[in-house]
């Protein structure tokens, strides 16, 4: 008699994550284990990598997780790693961006260049990296899926968040650039593109443990990390064609 089929839905994909030892990381590493995905988690450091992909194992027994150090900021290495889980798995249905960071000030008059810099490279050039150097092969995949999240403050920016709004403006943009690229690229018979490129917007996010450190404070607004899984595990239950190029509200508009 065979065994019975995997019918967990994300058996049989391929997704990596970059930036997964954050608390957004490790919760969607979690998820996409649970839904039988293989994994593969990236980070800078091999220490909060070799926690973080313990802690899903532990988690999640049998979980098909694997993980590689990775500098986002050298080109080189990341269409290295792209191309290398390809051809180790013969295929990549999904990068999911979760490379964050946060810098402000009281007045918009104290504002510092230098933030901008920071901000510049953590958020908007590790997702330059990503989104070029996975795109052939997301194209390749017949359920292509690329995640970035961005914030509510890009579309409202306030006086002294002008380096974090812009720089998450500039993400939202470079985003809806590879969306077209999947829309002229990457179609089904009826034309429909079936690679996806979506943006999911937030306020800012809250991890269990946050919430365990503050049990008083109410983080209005904030999406928990769990949810924020939930919704990337879920961007291959629906058609590339409803998904592409869309902004996903994870917080009140």
């Amino acid at each position: 008699m065979s065994a019975p089929a995997d019918t967990r839905p994300l058996h049989g994909k391929v997704v990596a994550v970059a930036g997964a030892s954050g608390p957004a990381g490790q919760a969607t590493l979690r998820r996409l284990a649970y839904d039988g995905a293989t994994v593969v988690g990236a980070d800078i450091d091999q220490h909060r990598l070799d926690a973080a992909l313990a802690a899903v194992r532990t988690a999640v027994p049998g979980a098909d997780v694997h993980g590689q150090v990775i500098d986002l900021l050298d080109p080189q290495e990341v269409h290295d790693w792209a191309d290398h889980l390809e051809a180790e798995h013969g295929r990549v249905d999904g990068l999911l961006h979760l490379v964050g960071g946060w810098r402000g000030s009281k007045t918009f008059f104290d504002t510092r260049i230098d933030d901008w810099d920071f901000l510049h490279d953590t958020v908007v050039r590790t997702l330059q990296h990503t989104s070029l150097a996975f795109q052939p092969a997301l194209l390749r995949s017949p359920a292509g899926r690329y995640a970035m999240v961005s914030a509510a403050a890009a579309h409202k920016p306030t006086a002294g968040g002008a380096a974090y709004a812009a720089a998450k403006a500039a993400t939202e943009a470079w985003t809806l650039a590879m969306a077209d690229s999947f829309r002229k690229e990457s179609t089904d018979p009826d034309g429909d593109p079936v690679a996806a490129a979506v943006i999911l917007v937030i306020k800012a996010l809250v991890s269990p443990e946050m919430r365990a450190e503050k049990p008083e404070a109410k983080f209005a607004g904030f999406t928990d990390t769990a949810d924020l899984a939930t919704t990337l595990a879920s961007l291959w239950d629906r058609p590339a064609a409803e998904l592409n190029g869309q902004h996903l509200w994870l917080t009140a508009r």
